[in-house]
């Protein structure tokens, strides 16, 4: 692991329990402040939608101005943001501040550059998934901390303690190393990319892919908490296991091709949303929280993919365009699921075990550009072919 991706990793580490801390009990918060099933939808897709138009600018910056200074921003960004949330005493200031925190999502697509440029010898699924299993160890001791503060000291306090901690973090990214940026062959620098057809057919996959695996998921600790009596420690408790998932496939996964990769984190997560949905007891939500981790690898495993099919020059703009497909998920997939679960809280989940079980086949069928290229030569041939007119 490179120097940079060392810094990188120990930032995300600290992050890691700072969001941990809070971003399971999101929902739950909200609903304490005021918010019914369909505001906490529509309250998480305006996140979502925040975040979509967030990553192709941010790409395109990282592109032509550097990638250290882009990401920088987002830390910043997200700090102030923790500091609103904890100030805030009522329900739409606290949403004003979490829309902020969502803004700074857009850090992914110069992220995910950066961390590609900076992998050394490592495959850049290897890369992408490592550095992300940083953040999601201090993932892992985010939430079990988060349950026993909340019921404490409430849940409010826990967003002050994030706070500090994402400044710490922020202090830490400041020591990783600027990187020279990739000039274009032309002026044209994205005529390319826009009749990419293979990266065009990618996207949709992933849109689809995403909207499946994550529609069960904005309510979940709702469900646990109503309907099956989970305690607030407890689902500190659970979410600790889902950050351990993360960590754990992460490292299992990334290890494989991508394409093979994605296809087992679809695979768990349709095993995730059945224990979810009609198990019962602790331990059994625990591995369905693990199993969910598949949902973040994916997310990792897709830039990867993206990575594949375009010229460096125009990484950063490929990987805003693959954060935006995911944003997109995550806009329509969050209301619907809010208004679903007012309908009936668990009627998420039997539409989300269906959706994914589709996605999987599609991702099976290669149908949307999902195979692997044979060789980076081959690659390029296959991308000027179909850029032609």
């Amino acid at each position: 692991m490179t120097r940079d991706l060392r810094l990188l990793a120990a930032s995300l580490f600290c992050w890691g329990i700072g969001e941990g801390l809070f971003i399971y009990f999101q929902p739950i918060y909200l609903e304490r402040l005021g918010a019914d099933p369909l505001q906490i939808g529509v309250i998480l897709g305006l996140a979502g939608a925040v975040m979509t138009v967030s990553h192709i600018p941010a790409g395109a910056l990282a592109d032509h101005f550097g990638r250290k200074t882009v990401m920088l921003s987002a830390w910043v960004i997200g700090t102030v943001a923790a500091w609103l949330m904890f100030l805030a005493k009522d329900l739409w200031p606290f949403v004003l501040g979490a829309l902020l925190y969502a803004l700074s999502v857009f850090v992914l697509s110069p992220m995910s550059s950066y961390i590609t440029a900076a992998r050394g010898e490592w495959t850049v699924a290897r890369a992408l998934t490592t550095t992300s299993a940083g953040f999601n160890a201090g993932l892992i001791l985010g939430p079990l901390a988060g349950g026993r503060l909340a019921e404490a000291l409430g849940l409010r306090s826990i967003y002050g303690i994030a706070a500090g901690l994402f400044a710490i973090s922020t202090l830490v990214v400041i020591g990783v190393r600027s990187q020279p940026k990739h000039v274009a062959s032309s002026e044209r620098r994205y005529a390319g990319l826009l009749r990419n057809r293979s990266l065009g057919r990618f996207l949709l996959l992933i849109f689809v892919a995403m909207f499946a695996m994550y529609f069960s998921w904005p309510l979940a600790p709702n469900f646990l908490q109503s309907q099956r009596l989970i305690s607030i420690a407890d689902l500190g408790l659970i979410g600790s296991f889902n950050a351990l998932g993360i960590v754990v496939l992460s490292l299992g996964l990334g290890r494989m091709s991508w394409r093979r990769g994605f296809l087992a984190a679809e695979a768990l997560v349709a095993c995730s949303v059945l224990l979810l949905w009609l198990g019962r007891g602790l331990s059994v939500f625990a591995l369905g929280y693990f199993m969910a981790g598949g949902f973040r690898v994916a997310h990792s495993l897709m830039n990867a993919g993206v990575e594949k099919r375009v010229h460096p020059s125009e990484l950063g703009l490929s990987f805003g365009l693959a954060e935006t497909a995911f944003g997109v998920a995550i806009v329509i997939g969050a209301p619907l699921a809010g208004l679903l679960y007012r309908a009936h809280p668990a009627a998420p989940f039997p539409i989300a075990l269906g959706l994914v079980v589709l996605a999987l086949g599609l991702t099976v069928s290669g149908r949307f550009g999902i195979r692997d290229s044979s060789s980076p030569a081959a690659l390029q041939v296959s991308l000027s072919e179909e850029s032609r007119p």
